[in-house]
């Protein structure tokens, strides 16, 4: 096992403190969005070695099948399937679609055929991969993940005294199913038919004052008024009322399949995902929007947010299944000092949370983790046992 690295990201909507304090690091008042903690070929982390690979995407070409295991390599390749993060929102992100692993193959061999270079900006696809990802909420944790029932945004919007409104409520009342929500989002994002941005504003606002008067749905009033401060005259605002309000307190998860439309609005947690970087946005971004994209992925089907409940493993560990074959995250709390079997025999990330800890393997392997530090553990390693006191996450394949 190695210890690694995370590669920073910082976004503008990143909190300037709440990762720095999590890896122990002096906050300097820049934003700092996301940890990366992965082989990406974007973002691969740095690994800390004497063996000559300083990022872990060479070690893991290096000796494929002892870093993967043959299992691994077998269903997924010589690369890592997953990626982890630490997040963390000050501001809302953007509105935003991942792709199935069949549009992810086509758009990145579309864009290749018509020499988009990798890094450019306006590039959708900078890989071949879907890109599910399951959250695990460290904060009060704020979310629009995935399409209402159409009959709840009719309610929502009921007696609105405003020309968008009355527009979405008839569309949705119209045609109900999934064909009317796909009417009245595309008639939201789309540069033909979007609201102009004094039009955003006017709404925000009344929805804002109906929170002082009595609203039908305050989360989604509050959620209106948040993104069209954070975004002024950007119709994504709007889509609230389309959209599942999600609140997860510290220790829920929540996952969203490739597909599912969805903005993060506040707080920090760790994702785990399928290892890609594929990002579709519909808006409250200033990066590239391709709207026609977009639509061709979104599903517009309504459903209730999907919240998965962990599974008590050993002693120490609870893990939550994702309904995907590239990743699974299990949480260890230690409390006695006692050692505590983790699950697991793959290819691992462990990242410690809170407190220290003692990693083990079979193989006799042996590694300290302070708050904040991270491990890479080859399949060759075996089984962990960990001691110490705190909180570790583990990204590991099924």
């Amino acid at each position: 096992m190695r210890a690694i690295d995370p590669v920073l990201q910082h976004y503008a909507w990143g909190s300037a403190t709440a990762i720095p304090e999590l890896l122990g690091t002096v906050p300097d008042g820049t934003p700092v969005a996301e940890a990366w903690f992965g082989a990406h070929a974007s973002a691969p982390s740095p690994v800390r070695t004497g063996d000559g690979a300083p990022r872990l995407d060479a070690l893991l070409a290096d000796d494929p099948r002892d870093m993967l295991g043959e299992d691994v390599v077998a269903r997924f390749g010589e690369r890592l399937p997953f990626l982890l993060k630490v997040i963390a929102a000050s501001a809302p992100l953007s509105l935003q679609v991942h792709p199935t692993i069949a549009q992810a193959v086509a758009g990145y061999e579309a864009e290749e055929a018509r020499g988009v270079p990798r890094d450019d900006p306006r590039r959708n696809y900078r890989d071949r991969n879907h890109k599910p990802e399951l959250v695990y909420a460290l904060s009060h944790f704020e979310a629009l993940i995935g399409f209402r029932a159409a009959r709840r945004t009719a309610e929502i919007l009921a007696g609105v005294d405003h020309p968008v409104a009355k527009h979405l409520r008839e569309t949705v009342m119209h045609d109900p199913t999934a064909d009317g929500v796909r009417a009245a989002f595309t008639h939201l994002v789309s540069p033909q038919t979007r609201p102009a941005p004094d039009e955003v504003d006017e709404l925000a606002a009344i929805l804002e004052e109906r929170l002082r008067t009595g609203s039908p749905s305050p989360r989604t009033d509050r959620a209106v008024a948040r993104l069209a401060r954070a975004y002024p005259g950007d119709p994504g605002a709007v889509t609230a009322v389309l959209l599942n309000p999600v609140t997860l307190r510290p220790g829920e998860a929540c996952f969203v399949p490739a597909g599912a439309v969805h903005a993060y609005l506040q707080g920090v947690a760790v994702e785990v995902m399928a290892n890609s970087d594929n990002v579709l946005r519909a808006g409250l971004t200033p990066k590239h929007i391709d709207i026609p994209e977009l639509l061709r992925t979104v599903d517009c089907v309504a459903a209730p947010p999907i919240r998965i409940a962990p599974e008590h493993s050993f002693d120490a560990t609870d893990v939550f299944y994702a309904p995907v074959d590239d990743f699974e995250l299990s949480v260890t709390r230690l409390t006695d000092g006692r050692p505590a079997r983790m699950p697991g025999v793959g290819p691992r990330i462990v990242l410690c949370l809170e407190g220290a800890s003692s990693l083990r393997s079979d193989g006799d392997q042996h590694l300290e983790l302070a708050a904040g530090q991270a491990a890479f553990v080859p399949a060759s390693d075996g089984p962990l046992v960990v001691q110490g006191f705190g909180r570790l996450v583990q990204a590991s394949v099924p």
